[in-house]
């Protein structure tokens, strides 16, 4: 057995006759009787007290303890103690991800799972917390998908505690504890007609990223960081190298795309033309901004779009002071659906319509997983039925008898 059961109620003294005796405590009747004792793997000393009556539940206890040491399952009881809080700012310290997504994470942990999970220690938690504290999410008015990005970084803290051997089990896992289901919403693309109002309702310097982002896909952070160099006009090639991003204070900074993934996407010729003319009325501009972070090596890029000053463009002066009076100028909502994302979508739903593949598709649009591009836009893809009536069509086609019209075959009689 690992440790020792000691008696706090008893000792054991020599007696007159040098004998063993066993004598009463100080301590006799007073508290908890039994201490089971045992050295941790980390050298310390555990141990856990039991009342009267229960020194065959210590010595269960005891075997238990060992039994998880052989086992390799051990954890140190008093590990769970930590506070969610606690536990939460250590971990966040520790990651390694882009400096946006690791502020987005903190900012959320902070405004909506701290206030209500931090003091708790996290070998308390039980699912019924959980569910509580996403009701009182939901009853604030957050978004289904912000809840769930939410949920998504508290189960991850949790998954990396048990990871860390200070819990058994992610409470996050629970059978009763479900993330908030997204809203279902299908992607509505823009017509071809919007596109062209809003171009023409943009200032002409900013015209051109209508044709790049409807004609290659790419993001609005990827098309303000694109680069003369990164232009293959002659091969009808963009490379999608950087991004422009925004970090703390709205301070710009030069990053990979999204998720890290760098891809060549096909230059159409009429995209090529509006960034040739683009670049013959504004040239580029090279811009020095940090990499990744705001004290990241410097980068230096021949920018294709930056506002008049020679500035790379920031997204939300962008946003606020030239898109959406673009799109008030052409008669346009200015809501969620209405970014200029809707220019990738419209990239999107053109290439389906045309037969090119997911796989191809997703690679073009810089997705992790073609599975994603298929749950996104799989209701724009041509129905099952209208391709096989086409195809049988056309196998048929030529076999198809004349008609003569009605007087042939009286005049055959």
């Amino acid at each position: 057995m690992a440790g020792h059961i000691q008696d706090r109620w008893y000792k054991t003294d020599a007696g007159p006759d040098g004998k063993p005796r066993r004598v009463k405590t100080e301590r006799h009747g007073i508290g908890l009787r039994y201490r089971a004792r045992y050295i941790g793997p980390d050298g310390s000393e555990k141990s856990k007290s039991f009342p009267d009556k229960q020194k065959r539940k210590a010595e269960q206890w005891l075997a238990n303890i060992e039994a998880d040491m052989s086992r390799g399952d051990y954890l140190d009881p008093d590990a769970g103690k930590v506070t969610f809080e606690k536990y939460a700012t250590e971990w966040m310290a520790t990651q390694i991800t882009d400096p946006l997504t690791r502020e987005s994470v903190e900012s959320r942990l902070r405004l909506h799972a701290i206030p209500h999970l931090g003091a708790r220690p996290l070998a308390s938690f039980t699912p019924s917390h959980l569910r509580l504290w996403l009701r009182t999410l939901e009853d604030r008015g957050l978004s289904a998908g912000y809840r769930r990005g939410i949920f998504a970084h508290v189960s991850t803290v949790f998954t990396a505690a048990v990871e860390d051997r200070i819990i058994r089990t992610n409470p996050c896992s629970g059978r009763s504890v479900r993330a908030p289901r997204l809203e279902p919403r299908k992607v509505k693309p823009w017509p071809a007609e919007r596109i062209k109002a809003v171009h023409s309702a943009l200032p002409d310097r900013y015209q051109a990223l209508v044709n790049l982002a409807a004609g290659c896909g790419l993001r609005q952070g990827e098309a303000f960081g694109l680069a003369v160099e990164d232009v293959d006009f002659l091969g009808g090639v963009v490379h999608v190298v950087r991004q422009v991003k925004l970090l703390r204070l709205s301070r710009p900074v030069f990053a990979p795309p999204k998720g890290g993934k760098e891809r060549d996407v096909p230059l159409p010729e009429s995209v090529a033309l509006a960034l040739a003319g683009h670049l013959q009325r504004h040239p580029a501009v090279k811009v020095t901004l940090p990499w990744k972070t705001l004290d990241g090596p410097p980068v230096t890029a021949s920018l294709v779009f930056t506002s008049p000053m020679g500035l790379p463009l920031d997204r939300n002066r962008f946003n606020d002071r030239v898109w959406r009076p673009a799109l008030r100028a052409a008669g346009i909502e200015t809501g969620r659906d209405n970014g200029m994302h809707a220019l990738r979508h419209f990239y999107a739903s053109v290439l389906l319509d045309a037969g090119e593949s997911i796989k191809a598709l997703s690679e073009y649009l810089g997705h992790h997983d073609p599975g994603f591009t298929l749950r996104t836009y799989t209701h724009l893809m041509p129905s099952s039925g209208t391709r096989t009536r086409a195809a049988v069509d056309r196998v048929f086609a030529d076999d198809e008898p004349a008609i003569d019209g009605p007087g042939t075959a009286q005049e055959g009689a």
